[in-house]
C-alpha cells in the first residue's frame, strides 16, 4: 500500500506511514471529488467588485447624523415629535449609502482564462467579454485621493473593431489585478 500524500510503500496493516506519519486508513469512498473547471470550462483568475469603502464611510456618516437628528429633535421638539418619529426618521439618512452600496454590488470584473468580462446592471444586465488574446495594454491610473486610499482603476485596451477601451473602475489594489491580468496574457501567448 502506497502513502497517498508522500508516496512512501508501507504494509498492508500499517495505520501510519512509516516515511511521513500520516494515516492510511483513510476511506475512499467518503472523500468528494471537486471539478476544477465547473460550468463552462474556464478557470477563474478573479472576480471583483468597485471599492465600498465610500459607502462604508456613508453609512458611518448616516450613524453620525442619525443620532445627532435624534438628539437635536429630542432635546428641542420633545414637545412636539415624539421621540419614536424622530427614530424612525433618523433611519432614512441610511437610504443614501444604502442606495450607492447596491449601486456598486451591481457590478461586477472577473477575469477567466481566456476572457474579461464585465457585467453590469440589475434588471437590464449587461456582460460585456474580451477575449485576453485582443488585449493590448493594461494601465493602472489614480488621483492622488485614490492613492492615498488605496485603490485605482484599471484601463483595458483591447483590439476591437471600435477601438475601446474598457475601465475597471474605483477597485482596490488595482495593481495587484493588473498584474494577473497580464500574467494571464502571457500565459495564453504560450
Amino acid at each position: 500500500m502506497y502513502c497517498e500524500k508522500c508516496g512512501a510503500d508501507n504494509s498492508e496493516s500499517a495505520k501510519f506511514c512509516r516515511k511521513c506519519g500520516a494515516d492510511t486508513e483513510t476511506e475512499l469512498e467518503t472523500r468528494v471529488a471537486v471539478r476544477e473547471n465547473a460550468g463552462d470550462g474556464e478557470t477563474e483568475i478573479f472576480s471583483i467588485s468597485p471599492t465600498l469603502m465610500f459607502v462604508k464611510a456613508g453609512y458611518v456618516l448616516a450613524a453620525i447624523g442619525a443620532l445627532f437628528f435624534v438628539a437635536l429633535l429630542s432635546v428641542f421638539l420633545w414637545s412636539i415629535v415624539p421621540v419614536w418619529l424622530a427614530i424612525v426618521l433618523s433611519f432614512t439618512l441610511f437610504l443614501v449609502p444604502a442606495f450607492y452600496h447596491f449601486k456598486q454590488k451591481l457590478v461586477r470584473y472577473r477575469l477567466t482564462d481566456s476572457t474579461l468580462e464585465i457585467d453590469s446592471g440589475f434588471i437590464s444586465r449587461t456582460t460585456q467579454n474580451v477575449p485576453i488574446r485582443r488585449i493590448q495594454d493594461v494601465t493602472v491610473t489614480t488621483s492622488v485621493l485614490q492613492r492615498l486610499l488605496g485603490f485605482g482603476d484599471l484601463v483595458v485596451d483591447n483590439a476591437s473593431e471600435e477601438g475601446g477601451k474598457i475601465v475597471l473602475k474605483n477597485i482596490n489594489t488595482p495593481k495587484e489585478y493588473a498584474d494577473k491580468l497580464l500574467a494571464q496574457m502571457r500565459e495564453n501567448e504560450r
